[in-house]
């Protein structure tokens, strides 16, 4: 019963039990559909999310919540909010403001627009930069 109202019901039912407090988000621009990033939410930057308007995950390096953008001027706005089948998985559709997402910077300094830059060559066995 609890299955079918998870997999089928219309409650909202995030699964934060199931990896310890957090929900994977992948995070995806609004008209490209890029890839920006991937984090990690618990029910506090959850609701802050939807609060505010703005991304806001679980920093697993620093153990704290951070709002993306905060620090670099480069936020997140929430167009939409997908929940997987298993409501442990989250997607966020977002519209960028500012250069990137990625704490990394490209060759001119400039923040990179995705964290996804690299893609492996499966023939080279080797990374190949995207942008740069």
């Amino acid at each position: 019963m609890m299955q079918q109202l998870l997999e089928e019901g219309k409650q909202l039912l995030l699964q934060f039990d199931k990896r310890g407090g957090l929900i994977p988000v992948v995070v995806q621009e609004y008209g490209t559909m890029q890839v920006l990033m991937l984090g990690y939410t618990n029910a506090e930057a959850f609701e802050k999310t939807v609060h505010t308007g703005l991304a806001t995950f679980w920093s697993t390096s620093r153990q704290q919540l951070w709002t993306k953008g905060e620090t670099s001027g480069d936020y997140l706005y929430v167009i939409s909010i997908k929940v997987d089948c298993d409501q442990d998985a989250i997607l966020y559709l977002v519209k960028l403001k500012g250069n990137g997402v990625c704490h990394t910077r490209n060759q001119q300094g400039v923040a990179r627009k995705s964290c996804f830059y690299r893609e492996y060559n499966t023939s080279s066995h080797k990374l190949i930069f995207l942008e740069d």
